[in-house]
């Protein structure tokens, strides 16, 4: 058993040493691929006569071994490639275009691959007499195994060519990145060239593309402007070419480049798109931004399933003078793609009468608006609100936003910002304060989305004197400080300002909202100019608080605190209140004896449905409507109001509290 190990070993250690003879001597010999084959067929015989004579049994050669009878190198082409990666396939050294018979930069890159991990050198992808020795080496002493081995499962790189193909039709595009390529920007997809064979499939082995500035006619100087150019092909890089390196290109004054040494496969009458991706440096000099650049596609080699290669100069969209068609696109200086809108909410606050409390804080919201990056292609970031101005009128000259407000309070999208610093003007201004609110990069707008802004006012202790008080609050778009999210760049936010509806403050009082309401025309056979009359009809709701109220019977289009309300007609060509023509009104509230007191109506709490009509003779043609002007209360069931509230700023559902118009002829 000892002298059978050792001559085993012996003999292993005959091989190495006839196989390190053959890759000493081929070179120098530059033997044929015949004689190489004869010397490995002589090896093979003194290894099978030197085991027969000790009894040590050879191993079965796999019967998936292939006899290579040349070396293999870049442009190689042929079933033996085909076997070649087929092998290196299955050892783990990845080829992503398969076994295609084409032996290219990818295959190269696998017998590297495979060259070191079996201690090969030099491992430069040559696979030469010294590698298929070892290949055959390993080959030797594979047993194969009683199983069956499975058909494998082929896979979409698993390609095998047919036909004598020729170009049908390459076709230059638009990238997805097109319009939108700032400094900066990494693998913008900035054109595709799609190709298509027919009578056959092919390979694609060498593209040229050109890319040129077109402001520049002369010298477009790309190497100053882009890092890697890349070919893509369904999301993957095939092939990438350092652009920003002058020596790289085919010729520096159509700054074109070459890419090589590609596997790309096109079936035959199916179109195969390669996508030039570009990587843009940070800081475009020379060149600067807004600059508009095109992609050009040159000649195109490919091989089909005879060997053949062809290549091609002009083929539609192909050209050799770099004059026709392209893919454009512009480059942009950072951040000018980050864009943000301050515009009106659909939840506006309306306005209204808000009810306070005597003797405790009341927050309330005042105004709401939004900020739209809708437009922009970047996340944009809020930094600051600032100068923010709130408005209050009061009763008295005494009163002022320091008694009325306590603070204010920005909420966007449920985060809550206290303000940073809050300062009210002085003499005639008390009654304005100024408001900031420092964001400090802590809301980021995603881009095609909007947010939307509620400003709140923590309302004081009503006093006595500022019973009926308005505020209102504006914001405009130079108040609004941003950036983009990716470029770190201020930008300038757009849109007009947004000015709150003012709102009544009060701790008694009414609200009032709008119902619904009804117009109709009848004849008339008075005396005046027309023979047409209107008959309004508006209903509205009255919901007090604090304490109930007393409304007064009747209603008039004159102020008056024995009525009430107050209406008017509205000439609405004019948009102005008429006050000519006969009116005839009436008032009347749902609720029986519960509302219906000896001198008023009486509301508490809960809303009161009111009907008012009035029949109008105007004197001349026109269109009209009614409006509600005032609402009158007291606290007490009296004859006449103590309380009169004016409700033209009025707006409930995007409706004042008013009819329709009616248009009244002659």
């Amino acid at each position: 058993m000892t002298q059978t190990n050792t001559f085993a070993g012996k003999l292993g250690v005959a091989f190495v040493a006839t196989a390190m003879a053959l890759m000493m001597v081929a070179p120098a010999q530059a033997a044929t691929a015949e004689e190489l084959q004869a010397q490995i067929d002589a090896l093979m015989a003194t290894i099978a006569t030197l085991q027969a004579s000790t009894g040590v049994t050879t191993p079965v050669m796999s019967t998936s071994a292939y006899v290579f009878t040349r070396s293999l190198t870049i442009g190689s082409q042929g079933a033996d490639v085909t076997a070649l990666q087929t092998y290196l396939i299955s050892k783990g050294h990845a080829i992503p275009a398969g076994a295609t018979g084409y032996f290219g930069a990818q295959t190269a890159a696998a017998v590297a691959a495979w060259q070191t991990a079996n201690s090969i050198m030099p491992a430069v992808g040559y696979f030469g007499p010294v590698s298929q020795a070892k290949y055959a080496a390993l080959m030797a002493a594979v047993v194969p195994t009683p199983t069956p081995t499975p058909t494998p499962t082929p896979t979409p790189g698993d390609v095998t060519l047919s036909g004598e193909a020729s170009l049908k039709d390459v076709t230059v595009r638009d990238g997805d990145d097109s319009n939108n390529v700032e400094e900066g920007s990494e693998d913008a997809l900035v054109a595709d060239v799609e190709v298509e064979f027919n009578d056959g499939d092919a390979m694609i082995t060498r593209l040229d593309i050109a890319l040129q500035d077109r402001n520049v006619a002369t010298e477009p100087d790309p190497w100053k402007v882009f890092g890697d150019i890349s070919l893509m092909v369904d999301g993957d890089v095939v092939a990438t070419i350092d652009a920003s390196d002058r020596d790289n290109y085919l010729d520096e004054d159509d700054g074109s480049l070459r890419f090589s040494g590609l596997e790309i496969v096109g079936m035959e009458d199916e179109a195969v798109t390669i996508t030039v991706a570009a990587n843009v440096v940070s800081s475009v000099d020379d060149a600067g931004t807004d600059a508009d650049w095109s992609v050009l596609a040159g000649s195109i080699r490919f091989v089909d399933a005879d060997d053949v290669t062809s290549t091609e100069t002009s083929n539609n969209d192909l050209q050799d003078d770099w004059s026709g068609a392209s893919a454009d696109f512009s480059i942009d200086a950072i951040g000018s793609g980050d864009d943000l809108n301050l515009e009106d909410s659909d939840d506006n606050i309306e306005a209204d009468t808000l009810e306070l409390s005597d003797n405790d804080n009341t927050e309330l919201p005042i105004l709401r608006f939004d900020l739209s990056a809708t437009d922009s292609d970047t996340d944009v970031v809020l930094n600051n609100l600032v100068s923010v101005t709130v408005v209050v009128a009061t009763t008295t000259a005494a009163s002022n936003m320091d008694t009325l407000v306590n603070d204010f309070r920005l909420e966007i999208e449920g985060t809550s910002y206290n303000a940073e610093s809050y300062s009210t003007g002085v003499g005639l201004l008390s009654n304005t304060a100024t408001i900031d609110f420092d964001i400090n990069g802590d809301e980021t707008i995603n881009a095609d989305e909007a947010v939307t802004a509620t400003l709140y006012a923590d309302f004081n202790d009503m006093l006595t004197a500022n019973e009926g008080s308005t505020i209102f609050a504006t914001v405009a778009p130079g108040q609004v400080d941003a950036e983009g999210d990716a470029s770190g760049e201020n930008i300038i936010v757009d849109g007009s300002t947004i000015t709150g509806a003012t709102q009544t403050l009060r701790t008694d009082g009414v609200a009032v909202t709008y119902s619904s309401d009804t117009v109709v025309a009848d004849e008339n056979n008075d005396t005046l100019t027309t023979d047409n009359a209107a008959d309004f009809t508006l209903k509205f709701n009255v919901k007090s608080f604090g304490d109930s109220v007393y409304l007064p019977f009747g209603a008039t289009n004159t102020a008056t605190t024995s009525d009430a309300v107050k209406y008017e007609i509205v000439n609405t060509n004019t948009n102005l209140v008429v006050a000519t023509g006969t009116s005839t009104p009436g008032i009347t509230a749902a609720g029986g004896t519960t509302v219906t007191k000896v001198n008023s109506f009486k509301v508490s709490g809960s809303d009161v449905l009111f009907t008012l009509t009035v029949n109008y003779d105007p004197i001349a043609a026109g269109s009209y409507k009614l409006r509600l002007a005032k609402v009158n209360f007291a606290s007490t069931d009296v004859a006449r109001a103590t309380t009169l509230i004016t409700l033209t700023a009025q707006d409930v559902s995007a409706l004042s509290i008013e009819t329709a118009p009616i248009t009244i002829s002659q």
